[in-house]
């Protein structure tokens, strides 16, 4: 039987621990050594998630804010009197003539606009406590942290204090029973209080999709897959030397791992190794280059409801306009005639080509540029004549051959590489034009998980007709399953007109890496970048910067394996080192 007579043990025994001492620096549970901080002084100014340090924090530690609403009509009265002896100060120290105290004068503009502010009813205001609680094993990692705590929050200027001689009633503080015997409150407006939330750091990790680097905010690996957005598009912007055709190049390789399919149009010369190394195709298109692409071929669609003969006159209307120069409405309605003439020479006309059933499909092969030259003349108008003495040199000249042939290749490979390297630089905006037609042509055929990367993108987007034909091949590549990555470093061309505003507004996803001081402004205005953020990318480092993917800006650290890094380099010391190790091997 129980003796009536013996304490019963409550919950409070249970749970209560065994040992506690109460220091004049820390307060020690058990084998546990805890020192709790206040916050005594803030930033004059903050930004949302300015408290992510401590949340990133390395090691384990206990948070606890306590906000106390205030009345504003006796925050008023005080503000009144604190501003007058503020105006009283500095008019003596004028009058003695003295230096005015900065400090001062700061404070007073902080509460002349906060009595603004309160009295236009606009802002709120509030006593807010922060206190910080540090557990250790042992006394010297305690007092280790605790150095560490101090300077973390002096980094971003906020002071805090070990609770000295009150480690018990800071400890009570830091417990979730909502009660604050310290009361050690800091005045702060509604603006200010609402920075503090939400009381996280930005992450993006998912289960699925591709590694792309390394969050600097709290050192979790950034694991996205673009095609879960909206868009699966993306730009990539940054100057020479970056890392953006490094970090695109890690992005191809680690997609095409997944299955993904990778078409690259490259115009410097930057992707033959990745082509190589992965089994790729590398496709040199050039004046002397074998392989030829036709301008002119057709898209072999069954059961399209596009109107495909007419969308593919419009598109060879800009492309000629490239390579003819400035044409003028009457020149453009004769150019029109002559491509619809062109296509019904060799029997293709809108009647036959879209009709919808297969068994009516005439294989015929499609029409040449000289053809074109051919009608024109035949034409015998004098704008036609005009037109055709200025495509001459594409049909006789020293261009020939290279716009006016069969095409001879295929898109099979799961990667494909265009280079344009040895075209001279005014005809590379031609050559991507053409490449782009023919790659959106292969691509409507089957639709398929592809990702598509226009290097140098700034090429296109300098004639109306080729930014044009970008911006629609961006805003239609979701319902083909492609994503459309494109790069510049000429930000200042890119962003500086519409139809490249077009492509960022059509990008879910977008990567900012360092930045010159002369576009930080303009990049800051459209991306709508926070002072913090411009900072970053005008100091970032070599593959450091900014990653957006829909609403969440997280900064970004590009990391890839020692095999990946050999790949995709283009440091020309690594390259020059790695290739006289390959010749001393051999």
């Amino acid at each position: 039987m129980t003796d009536p007579k013996q304490k019963q043990l409550t919950f409070e025994d249970a749970v209560a621990p065994y040992e506690v001492e109460v220091d004049f620096s820390f307060l020690k549970i058990n084998h546990r050594y805890f020192r709790s901080f206040f916050v005594s002084s803030y930033p004059r100014y903050v930004e949302p998630n300015w408290l992510e340090p401590l949340i990133s924090f390395e090691h384990s530690m206990v948070l606890s804010m306590f906000i106390y609403p205030t009345s504003s009509a006796g925050i008023l009265d005080d503000l009144k009197r604190k501003i007058a002896e503020m105006e009283a100060t500095i008019q003596t120290d004028q009058e003695r003539g003295r230096i005015v105290n900065p400090t001062v004068t700061v404070a007073l503009d902080d509460a002349k606009a906060l009595q603004e502010q309160l009295a236009k009813g606009s802002e709120r205001f509030f006593q807010f406590s922060l206190y910080i609680n540090v557990p250790s094993d042992s006394i010297e990692e305690l007092n280790n942290k605790s150095q560490l705590v101090q300077s973390t929050l002096g980094s971003i200027s906020i002071d805090s204090h070990p609770l000295y001689l009150q480690m018990k009633e800071g400890f009570e503080s830091t417990l979730p029973i909502g009660q604050d015997p310290l009361y050690l409150a800091h005045n702060m407006d509604t603006t200010s209080l609402a920075t503090t939330f939400p009381f996280v750091s930005s992450e993006l990790t998912s289960p699925d999709g591709v590694i792309y680097g390394i969050n600097a905010h709290n050192d979790s690996l950034i694991i996205f897959d673009r095609f879960s957005q909206e868009n699966a598009n993306s730009v990539v912007f940054a100057t020479a030397g970056a890392g953006k055709s490094y970090f695109v190049k890690l992005e191809s390789l680690r997609s095409l791992m997944l299955g993904t399919e990778v078409i690259i149009i490259d115009p410097e010369k930057e992707y033959v190794d990745l082509a190589k190394a992965v089994g790729g195709d590398y496709i040199n298109f050039s004046t002397t280059s074998p392989v030829k692409i036709n301008p002119f071929d057709l898209p072999d669609i069954l059961n399209s409801e596009e109107d495909e003969l007419g969308r593919k006159i419009l598109s060879l209307t800009g492309f000629l306009r490239l390579v003819l120069g400035d044409l003028t409405a009457n020149e453009v309605a004769v150019l029109d005639r002559a491509l619809n003439a062109t296509y019904k020479l060799k029997g293709i006309t809108a009647n036959v080509f879209n009709k919808t059933d297969p068994a009516s499909k005439i294989k015929v092969e499609s029409p040449l540029m000289e053809d074109l030259y051919k009608v024109l003349i035949g034409m015998e108008d004098s704008l036609a004549g005009s037109l055709a003495i200025r495509l001459e040199r594409f049909i006789k000249g020293s261009l020939a051959g290279i716009f006016s042939a069969q095409s001879n290749i295929n898109i099979q490979n799961p990667f494909t590489v265009f280079s344009v390297r040895e075209l001279p630089d005014q005809l590379r905006p031609l050559a991507m034009y053409l490449i782009l037609d023919y790659i959106w042509t292969k691509i409507r055929r089957e639709i398929k998980k592809r990702i598509l990367v226009v290097d140098e993108a700034w090429y296109m987007m300098k004639y109306p007709d080729s930014a044009s034909f970008l911006v629609e091949m961006v805003k239609r590549s979701r319902k083909y399953y492609l994503g459309v990555t494109t790069i510049s470093q000429d930000v200042e061309d890119f962003l500086g007109q519409d139809r490249g505003k077009e492509i960022i507004s059509n990008s879910a996803m977008q990567i900012l890496l360092k930045q010159a001081p002369v576009s930080i402004e303009k990049i800051g205005a459209v991306f709508n970048l926070s002072q913090g953020e411009k900072r970053l990318l005008t100091t970032a480092g070599v593959g450091q910067g900014l990653f957006f993917a829909g609403n969440v800006h997280i900064a970004m650290s590009i990391v890839a394996s020692e095999e990946e890094h050999i790949l995709i380099t283009t440091n020309p010391r690594e390259i020059l080192e790695r290739q006289e190790k390959e010749k001393g091997v051999s």
